[in-house]
């Protein structure tokens, strides 16, 4: 029998244990979904898992002041772990693995997938793109020392709904390249002006890993078609 006090404790580290299982059954119905067998949904899920932790710097921009760099650690431990932050007088743009350049290298075998379908579903997919690019222009704020915030639940369900109507028989590949391309152009790379207001040591394209929004607004768009 557990001790007076432990029974939340213990339920707390129960659902830490479960919470990554739900969320690997949830990403790989939404994968197979794509077209991928089992085993390419399997690597694909480890990649955007695991390439959460790795980020790639790409350019730097300067800054006025100096400011905090923690390095990234896994699942955002950083906040837990608390790390001595480095001082620096630039903010570095990088790209992360599994929150980006994943999520984009299923985008683009969707696309081919798209292209051998039809012309017109072609049409479609570029419709829906440039939908949700400009939606999530247009909700994306930059938040200092945070990020391009942008709420989360509206770039999936554009994409879902703009695949539902055009091609429903081909909705999940459509949902799926507007849920990611959406976010990744309309509110990372077209508010990258805006990264110096956010006084932030990294920012990192789809830097939360799994769960940044690139990675979410695709999965969630997939699963909602």
């Amino acid at each position: 029998m557990l001790p007076q006090g432990c029974l939340p404790l213990a339920l707390f580290f129960i659902f830490l244990f479960l919470l990554p299982l739900f969320l690997a059954e949830v990403m790989l119905s939404a994968l197979t979904r794509l077209g991928l067998s089992p085993e390419i949904s399997v690597i694909a899920a480890f990649g955007i898992f695991l390439g959460g932790m790795i980020n790639i710097p790409i350019h730097k921009i300067p800054q006025d002041r100096f400011l905090d760099h923690s390095s990234p650690t896994f699942f955002g431990m950083n906040r837990i772990l608390k790390k001595s932050p480095k001082k620096q007088n630039y903010t570095i743009i990088a790209v992360n693995f599994g929150g980006c350049i994943v999520p984009c290298i299923l985008a683009g075998y969707q696309i081919i997938r798209i292209l051998s379908h039809s012309p017109y579903a072609l049409l479609v997919v570029s419709g829906a793109i440039a939908l949700n690019v400009y939606v999530c222009y247009r909700l994306a704020q930059p938040v200092p020392e945070v990020g391009i915030a942008l709420p989360a639940f509206i770039p999936p369900l554009v994409a879902a709904l703009a695949a539902i109507v055009f091609i429903p028989d081909f909705a999940p590949p459509i949902a799926f390249c507007a849920g990611v391309l959406g976010p990744l152009i309309g509110a990372d790379l077209l508010h990258l002006q805006d990264i110096k207001k956010i006084e932030t040591g990294v920012a990192s394209i789809g830097g939360a890993g799994t769960f940044d929004g690139i990675v979410i607004s695709g999965l969630l768009a997939t699963l909602l078609v």
